[in-house]
């Protein structure tokens, strides 16, 4: 039997997108997105609760990101969970991500910059276009 690994996150970028280029040239971004919840404690009070996710996004999605997101933007996303592992000092170490397969921009960017499309795109493994398809 075969399973499913989705996750869609709604939130806002707790960081500016961190890009990186691997040796092969494919740009990889890395950025913390926030999710929070309201409810009431047992005492009836009003109480807030944020998690923060690492998001991963790869190639010309990754490219787009790190040009139209910064910190405080709220933004889509759809895609996998995936844990890596390494060793760092003798101790291993891991953690836990979402790899983004598709990101939707919420809202307006910073005034400074064009206005970001509010289209989702996917990597290339999962569409295929060519840079004159991008819509800006």
């Amino acid at each position: 039997m075969s399973g499913v690994n989705k996750v869609i996150i709604l939130g806002r970028l707790g960081t500016d997108p961190e890009m990186k280029s691997l040796p092969s040239g494919q740009n990889v971004v890395n950025f913390s997105v926030a999710t929070s919840k309201k409810f009431k404690n047992k005492q009836g009070e009003q109480q807030e609760k944020t998690e923060w996710h690492r998001i991963v996004v790869w190639g010309k999605l990754a490219d787009l990101c790190h040009q139209y997101l910064s910190k405080g933007r709220q933004v889509y996303l759809e895609g996998e969970l995936q844990t890596r592992s390494w060793e760092k000092d003798g101790e291993k170490r891991y953690s836990t991500e979402i790899n983004a397969h598709v990101v939707q921009f919420i809202g307006k960017g910073d005034s400074q910059e064009r206005p970001a499309p509010s289209n989702d795109f996917a990597p290339e493994s999962n569409k295929d276009f060519a840079s004159e398809d991008i819509p800006f």
